[in-house]
């Protein structure tokens, strides 16, 4: 997703990750172009061993010089000899694109967390997928996850232009697919709300926000999104509360403006953790007392007894965690 060497570079922003998930330290042994914009990776084991299971939909953290990026696999979950990735050179990068692109190149070493997936393809009779952009990544081994199952699917996929859409040629000729270089009329394209649909959306903030309001009178748990950033939240009215570590038995208060990790890791309290955004779930951790606020774009809001400390807060005065 970032003349060094970037096996000795990535050393100094180590990657965070679960207690159950090790690190891996992965080689970098393709780069192909996909579009004018997008350029997959491909990682392997530097002794070609196999590499950990995946299911579509998994993500995988990059570790780069100074940050930590992550990147949905797009290639064959039944191929452990390998991970791809395809990563879009952004207008504005934040240093992991720009890296990737101009940096990045066979031979070098990377290390990455997971592989982990938060993002599953669930069970349903019928199967919608609308793609923006770089978004078509997740959805790429779910198509063919779909397509092999034999139920009915279809895939929207958008972007600025043709050119800028990655592995367009992947997808085929295939009639389930409707490839434009524009906005879809998204009602339209859903139909009627039905029963036994999982619609799918990865693709930026106003895709989602549009799918979000096409699929507002759909059965409760149709639509399946993945975000690219996470949502802004008014902090304003945030107040300072309290967080107890049991395992460790530190406590601390977590002031207005600043995260629980942050604080967490002041006092000396290790948190797995990557992206830092509440988009990767790196952090998730157990809630033993107390109500969380969860500000994260992975957890529903009646969740209880777990939290991402790097960026949701209280609703009680007092969180108690397993840490």
């Amino acid at each position: 997703m970032t003349s060094t060497d970037v096996h000795e570079v990535g050393r100094a922003a180590q990657l965070p990750t679960r207690r159950d998930e090790g690190v891996l330290d992965l080689e970098v042994i393709e780069l192909r172009r996909e579009s004018d914009r997008v350029l997959s990776v491909l990682l392997a084991d530097p002794a070609r061993r196999l590499l950990p299971e995946w299911e579509p939909g998994a993500h995988i953290d990059l570790g780069l010089p100074e940050q930590v990026r992550q990147y949905s696999l797009c290639g064959d979950p039944a191929d452990r000899r390998a991970y791809r990735i395809a990563v879009l050179r952004e207008d504005a990068s934040r240093g992991g694109s720009e890296y990737v692109h101009t940096v990045l190149r066979p031979g070098e070493r990377v290390e990455v967390g997971g592989p982990r997936n938060r993002f599953p393809l669930v069970q349903a009779a019928e199967y919608v997928f609308v793609a923006g952009g770089i978004g078509i990544t997740p959805m790429l081994p779910m198509i063919e996850a779909v397509r092999a199952g034999g139920g009915p699917w279809r895939l929207l996929y958008s972007g600025r232009s043709l050119r800028s859409m990655a592995f367009v040629d992947r997808l085929g000729a295939d009639p389930c697919v409707e490839v434009r270089d524009g906005r879809f009329d998204l009602a339209a394209a859903l139909g009627a709300p039905r029963a036994g649909v999982a619609v799918y959306c990865c693709g930026p903030a106003p895709l989602i926000e549009a799918m979000e309001l096409a699929c507002a009178a759909w059965p409760a748990g149709t639509l399946h999104v993945e975000r690219f950033a996470a949502t802004l939240h008014d902090t304003a009215d945030d107040v300072p509360f309290d967080v107890v570590a049991r395992r460790t038995g530190v406590r601390v208060t977590v002031p207005a403006g600043e995260s629980a990790l942050d604080v967490l890791e002041a006092a000396g309290v290790e948190l797995p953790h990557a992206c830092r955004e509440g988009i990767c779930g790196s952090c998730e951790t157990p809630v033993l007392a107390g109500l969380p606020e969860h500000r994260d774009e992975l957890t529903d809001p009646d969740v209880v007894d777990r939290v991402m400390p790097c960026v949701s807060r209280a609703r009680t005065p007092e969180l108690v965690l397993d840490a």
